[in-house]
């Protein structure tokens, strides 16, 4: 199973929105073969290590980290493919949360005579494939909340300024998850006081990265980088029918794709506009707006995973930045806790790392 795991993870981004999937198989104590789901809409891990095996498939082991498919998709269903191949058994990571596969593999190959075997190495198997889990199951984005903060809870001075509260190596590990998100996500705020490129360097890439930008009201300026030139056709304005329809055709000429969402309390609906981005494809959604888009993710429980990166400093002011705006918990036991923490030096800098407790789990 942990060589099952190791491959699926070569899937990468190329597999989205499928999960990623490694198979082996194991006949008389030694593998026979092995594969991975390469990309989307490519053959699926089990079908292309069975037709690795061929013949010799008959009587063996199939170790696979996530439920076979039982549905009909871009591909035949896994599980008519291990049947038909003659494997004695099948050893599962996993479960699928999928409605069209979910706890359907099991019962199918049982019946058929295979033994099948499930929840070996689960934890690792569900970690491996979490995003792919709250997308199909939720039907938004797995969300990643990133927050580069001073030692006295502040992402930007009296004046907005925060280039730049973390350190270069924070910085370069911020790139890193970007390459590995579909999307970024910032607030109008963010937009007006950096004008920022949102893009992936530092060593990383990613062409097809989509930026999306919370703005009630398209107060947009024109003059954004985000939508200037080329930038705006990865561009989309989560917007309301607050938003002015002169400035809308205005950024609609520019190539960026508006999204008219409904409102709450006066702002886009961040489960609606979620929801939404999944139908798009959106599978995984880095958070980098201010502490007002933070709260709102965070009260309306759209935040998975966060990254902290605390700089060494103190900035000061009661006028300062909080990391966190909004309303806040109104007692200590309803603070946002974490799980699976982990805590480690970034250069100067502290990355603290977690699950939301809130969050989706198996």
């Amino acid at each position: 199973m942990q060589k099952a795991l190791s491959l699926a993870v070569r899937g990468g981004l190329a597999v989205r929105p499928n999960p990623r999937v490694g198979a082996v198989l194991v006949k008389n104590g030694k593998i026979i073969a092995s594969a991975y789901h390469s990309r989307y809409g490519a053959a699926h891990a089990e079908a292309k290590v069975l037709k690795k095996a061929g013949p010799a498939a008959r009587g063996s082991t199939l170790y696979v980290n996530l439920e076979p498919c039982s549905s009909y998709g871009k591909t035949p269903p896994c599980t008519d493919a291990i049947i038909h191949s003659g494997v004695g058994r099948v050893v599962i990571g996993c479960g699928d949360c999928h409605p069209l596969n979910r706890n359907r593999a099991e019962k199918i190959l049982s019946r058929a005579g295979i033994v099948v075997t499930t929840g070996i190495l689960k934890e690792e198997a569900f970690a491996l494939n979490h995003d792919f889990f709250v997308w199909a199951e939720e039907s938004r984005p797995y969300t990643t909340l990133k927050l580069a903060i001073s030692l006295d809870g502040k992402i930007a001075d009296s004046r907005g300024r925060s280039k730049w509260i973390s350190s270069k190596i924070s910085r370069r590990y911020v790139h890193f998850l970007r390459s590995r998100s579909d999307a970024i996500l910032v607030g109008l705020k963010t937009v007006i006081a950096d004008d920022p490129l949102l893009t992936v360097r530092m060593g990383y890439s990613h062409t097809g990265l989509k930026r999306v930008v919370l703005d009630s009201g398209c107060g947009i300026p024109v003059t954004s980088r985000l939508i200037r030139g080329r930038n705006a056709e990865n561009t989309i304005l989560a917007t309301t029918k607050a938003a002015p329809p002169e400035k809308l055709k205005k950024v609609i000429r520019t190539g960026a794709t508006v999204l008219k969402v409904p409102s709450r309390k006066g702002r886009v609906s961040l489960k609606l506009l979620f929801r939404k981005l999944a139908g798009e494809g959106i599978m995984r959604l880095l958070a980098e707006g201010g502490g007002e888009t933070a709260a709102s993710l965070l009260e309306e429980g759209l935040v998975d995973e966060l990254h902290l990166f605390i700089a060494p400093i103190i900035i000061g002011g009661r006028d300062a930045v909080p990391a966190v705006g909004g309303e806040g918990v109104k007692s200590i036991k309803e603070a946002y806790g974490l799980r699976d923490m982990r805590v480690e030096r970034l250069g100067e800098d502290i990355h603290v790392q977690g699950r939301l407790k809130t969050g989706f789990t198996n």
